[in-house]
């Protein structure tokens, strides 16, 4: 949700011109978030802007950075949604709220130009040794995650399926045999 409110704000700004230090978004869930927009740079060439990241009860090492989002305009519009081996950690639904968000404002200023957008994180490259990032072969940074557009607090369900996840990454690796510690 960050990432996408990020996104739009800086779309809305860069086609209209006006600065906005609030965007609202619908997130997948159903949920109408307003979100406060910080950090904002405004230069003709682009926009750059960020949402703060707010976990409620959830313990992630997340809560409380900045997600950024840079805009500017393109000639034509970039490839599509689907990352490779390489590119940035977004996953699917992350990735589809980010464009929807841009294609809101883009519809709403009647732009049919192409708009390149990238999300970044400044912390999130000291902050990926605090997850399962680098035991999955994530590196650089931490992943952009998510289905609903909403932080639930971690369930046991969530902290098991975590643990699968490790663990057939490891088998895909070759590994015949591991060793699983609880405690």
């Amino acid at each position: 949700s960050c990432a996408a409110a990020a996104a739009k704000a800086a779309v809305f700004m860069l086609l209209t011109g006006t600065e906005i230090r609030q965007v609202k978004l619908m997130t997948p869930k159903g949920i109408l978030l307003y979100l406060d927009v910080e950090s904002i740079v405004r230069t003709e060439a682009f926009v750059k802007c960020a949402v703060r990241k707010y976990s409620g009860d959830d313990p992630d090492v997340t809560d409380g950075i900045l997600v950024f989002a840079k805009v500017e305009k393109v000639k034509t519009a970039g490839k599509g949604l689907e990352q490779s081996i390489g590119e940035a950690a977004i996953n699917k639904v992350p990735r589809e709220m980010i464009v929807k968000a841009a294609q809101e404002m883009c519809r709403e200023m009647e732009y049919t130009g192409g708009i390149q957008i990238v999300i970044s994180i400044p912390e999130g490259k000291a902050l990926a040794s605090r997850t399962f990032n680098p035991r999955l072969g994530i590196e650089g940074g931490i992943s952009v995650l998510g289905t609903s557009g909403i932080v639930e607090p971690m369930s046991e369900k969530a902290l098991v399926e975590s643990i699968h996840v490790e663990m057939k990454q490891h088998f895909t690796q070759g590994e015949k045999y591991l060793l699983v510690t609880p405690g």
